[in-house]
């Protein structure tokens, strides 16, 4: 179930396509394809691309919205929302969004940047102090020509911008292979109905897979993100989040849990043998509600949320009328953190891929072509993946990269 936005003209989301309307509760009113750039043709085309994922299997049902310059070009929902009741896709459906929560997290982190409550060059330990002493694990063979890991101390502070970039050390343990994924594994994290603040003490415990600050790995920085969140405010993550971003945004759906009864037949949910959703409790049930807030995936949300979440990015932090954040840290957040003369190199597991950079919550699109993907230097974007893990049997569903070119096909000259 991979999940895409882009922010420029066009934000793509798998089975929660996401652009940029305002918020409805029905489908929302469409202009003429050719008066936004678009042809009727191409749009078809789209039509019959989601339909034949579903067709095939691949996917139970999709939402999906185009808007250009304030007008929405393209809404349409296609199959079901739920396999096993048979209940048609609505714009209110409500979706897990997965690592879609990171972005969300972020910019309620660079609020708390702008307020002077939080410095990017500070250290996690200022925060944590149990990341004060962190070690890198490093497999080494021994004597025996058995492999083991040493664990060395850290160069430097894990810094809050590390845990913006991916650049912390810490890793996700369901993500690729190696010692240290292993530890994050069998540490079992998040076993036990923990909080936000005993998840940060024990992943505290674990080494980290790289220096802090030399290497792009995907990872649970975003979860201990939230946590300085929860820290600095004095408040828990959603509650800050509710207060100072969803609810002033009209995101009224978006929350970590559903907990109102006659909401929760509203969960998407994927396709039988799609079920195993990682070893992350964020990936669970949103039904059952736990006490940790996974800052890095564990949000649900509606397209016509999300919607308003990206324009408001799109449109440089403001919405309605309301300023969430400066244009200037906009393009910051925009800008590539991880380029020529950060010292850090993308690891071997670098999801945004040629031709692009990282920012802060985001990819950010560095080079027009190089990626198989087409798009423009300077989008923004992030993506997310849930279902079998790398290496099942399984057929990957479908990739960003094919619902953009879908998108693409159907512009026109505009």
């Amino acid at each position: 179930m991979p999940s895409f936005i882009r922010l420029r003209s066009i934000a793509v989301a798998a089975t929660l396509f996401v652009t940029l309307p305002s918020a409805f509760a029905e489908s929302p009113n469409t202009a003429n394809p050719e008066e936004t750039g678009f042809t009727s043709t191409g749009l078809a085309r789209i039509d019959a691309y989601i339909k034949n994922e579903i067709a095939g299997n691949k996917i139970p049902g999709a939402i999906m919205m185009i808007q250009r310059n304030g007008k929405t070009a393209y809404f349409s929902s296609f199959g079901v929302r739920d396999p096993a009741t048979k209940e048609p896709m609505t714009p209110d459906s409500i979706f897990r969004i997965y690592s879609m929560s990171k972005p969300i997290t972020t910019v309620a982190a660079m609020m708390l940047v702008e307020e002077g409550k939080l410095q990017l060059e500070e250290p996690l330990s200022k925060y944590i102090p149990a990341f004060a002493n962190v070690k890198v694990g490093v497999e080494k063979k021994g004597e025996d020509g058995v492999m083991g890991l040493e664990l060395v101390p850290a160069k430097r502070q894990i810094t809050i911008q590390d845990l913006m970039r991916h650049t912390s050390g810490l890793t996700y343990g369901f993500f690729g292979e190696g010692m240290v994924k292993k530890t994050y594994v069998d540490a079992h994290l998040t076993e036990g109905d923990v909080d936000n603040a005993e998840f940060a003490e024990r992943l505290a415990k674990l080494p980290l897979a790289y220096q802090p600050g030399t290497t792009w790995d995907y990872s649970q920085s975003t979860d201990i993100l939230g946590r300085v969140i929860e820290v600095v405010s004095g408040k828990s993550l959603y509650q800050f989040e509710k207060e100072r971003l969803l609810d002033p945004l009209g995101m009224k759906d978006t929350a970590f849990y559903v907990t109102e009864p006659a909401r929760k037949s509203l969960v998407a949910e994927p396709l039988p043998n799609d079920r195993t959703l990682g070893n992350n409790a964020a990936m669970g049930d949103p039904r059952v509600v736990r006490k940790w807030e996974s800052g890095g995936a564990g949000m649900v949300s509606t397209i016509a949320d999300y919607a308003r979440f990206a324009q408001m990015i799109l449109n440089g932090g403001t919405l309605d009328g309301r300023r969430y954040l400066s244009p200037k840290t906009i393009a910051y957040m925009g800008s590539n953190h991880i380029g020529p003369g950060s010292g850090v190199t993308p690891g071997p597991y670098y999801l945004p891929g040629p031709g692009f950079g990282f920012g802060l919550g985001f990819a950010v699109r560095t080079e027009a072509g190089v990626s198989p993907a087409e798009g423009s230097v300077g989008e923004m974007n992030w993506s997310v993946r849930a279902g079998p893990p790398s290496g099942s049997t399984r057929k990957k569903t479908c990739s960003s990269s094919s619902w953009r070119r879908q998108c693409r096909s159907a512009e026109g000259s505009g």
